[in-house]
């Protein structure tokens, strides 16, 4: 069965999680996932992408638990090996990524989204980690990158106590960066990506591994000596004076990307 399918106007890609009913994960759809992601991000037309699930309901339910019946060690040694490879590979891809949130994002759903840059939700999308209910842990980045979003107080309300987070909650707490009505996420998701086409993609491309450096322990003032660097480094290209002369003459820059020249 294939757990996801995608289409793509060369610059903005959406990928759909479609594995009914409730387009839970298993190892092969995770792989699929993470050489999807492989796949796009060597292509340098793509410069975002958007990840939605199928269907009205689940973005995703996470793992199928089906999977880990028989308490099999070998079976969840592979299965957390992929749900870490195929988020951490989504999370350092190079364009940037939306979740489109269109339901229920529990478990190693959740931590699908955590995986992406921005998560817009639709406002009857409910937020979860709850393996521990059914003896497990968030073992797809989550105990890492949830507090990170969140602060550790609301992570452990989520991962030691179970809560559920409602749409309106998670924007509050900054979980997500947006909510819309039922069935808009997509599309909301989708004329945010397109905005990310009219940027610099070099620009963009070293403001987002900027941004991480956070994430990794990186002492500030070493952050900021990079961020310099990378400023200086900008001038090295010719989307620097592209985007310049652009605003100046008052014009859409064109953008350099590969070999080609894209449109704004």
């Amino acid at each position: 069965m294939i757990d996801l399918d995608y289409a793509h106007d060369g610059a903005v890609v959406l990928i759909t999680l479609k594995r009914p009913p409730a387009n839970a994960f298993t190892p092969d759809g995770l792989l699929q996932l993470q050489r999807t992601v492989e796949q796009l991000n060597a292509d340098a037309r793509v410069r975002a992408l958007v990840i939605t699930g199928d269907g009205p309901k689940f973005f995703s339910a996470g793992a199928d638990l089906n999977a880990f019946a028989d308490g099999n060690r070998e079976v969840a040694r592979v299965a957390a090996a992929r749900f870490g490879a195929a988020f951490e590979t989504l999370q350092n891809a190079r364009p940037v990524v939306i979740a489109a949130l269109n339901g229920y994002a529990m478990g190693g759903g959740l931590e699908c989204a955590l995986a992406c840059d921005i998560r817009i939700a639709e406002q009857h999308a409910v937020l979860a980690l709850p393996e521990t209910a059914v003896g497990l842990l968030p073992c797809g980045c989550g105990t890492q990158t949830l507090p990170w979003l969140v602060g550790e107080g609301w992570a452990k309300r989520m991962i030691l106590t179970g809560e559920r987070v409602d749409a309106a909650t998670a924007l509050r707490i900054g979980l997500v960066e947006e909510v819309v009505e039922r069935g808009a996420a997509r599309e909301a998701a989708l004329t945010m990506a397109r905005r990310v086409v009219g940027l610099s993609p070099q620009a963009v491309g070293f403001s987002k591994t900027l941004i991480h450096q956070a994430r990794h322990g990186v002492p500030r003032a070493a952050a900021l000596a990079l961020e310099r660097e990378r400023f200086v480094d900008l001038f090295d290209g010719a989307d620097q004076r592209e985007g310049v002369n652009a605003f100046l003459e008052k014009r859409a820059p064109r953008w350099q990307v590969g070999n080609l020249q894209q449109e704004a």
